[in-house]
């Protein structure tokens, strides 16, 4: 999913805002490649391609890394360092609500570290070379 080019790019970006572990990923680029899949995608975790890995991974990196901010840290430095976001234009009146979706936040939500992994995966689609 990410070429060398994008990864280079984005390495040093990640490797400043994750949390450092005593043992470092020896899949890290997998596991961002599976987290940038499937908000691209819109897929349930479960529906992981299996290139990407155990799907439960990718899914627990996630829930750790947006539970300690770090979704939104990476985004402020993509932006900031001038990394090319795209435009994106979302037309509202073909997304629908489940009937129970009243708005309330839950414990724990995670939306505002999806919506910046869904504009991390914009990023890398916009960087991805056109075909001639």
């Amino acid at each position: 999913m990410l070429s060398d080019e994008q990864w280079a790019e984005l390495e040093p970006l990640i490797e400043a805002c994750r949390p450092h572990a005593k043992v470092p990923s020896p899949h890290l680029r997998r596991t961002i490649e599976a987290i940038l899949w499937r908000h691209q995608n819109g897929a349930k975790w479960r529906s992981l391609p299996a290139e990407f890995g155990p799907w439960w991974m990718a899914a627990q990196t996630f829930i750790r890394w947006a539970r300690l901010g770090v979704w939104e840290r990476l985004l402020a430095l993509v932006q900031e360092r001038g990394v090319r976001l795209g435009m994106v234009f979302l037309d509202g009146t073909n997304i629908r609500a489940h009937q129970k979706a009243a708005g309330a936040s839950r414990k724990g939500d995670l939306r505002k570290s999806e919506t910046a992994v869904k504009r991390l995966a914009d990023l890398v689609a916009a960087m991805a070379p056109r075909p001639a």
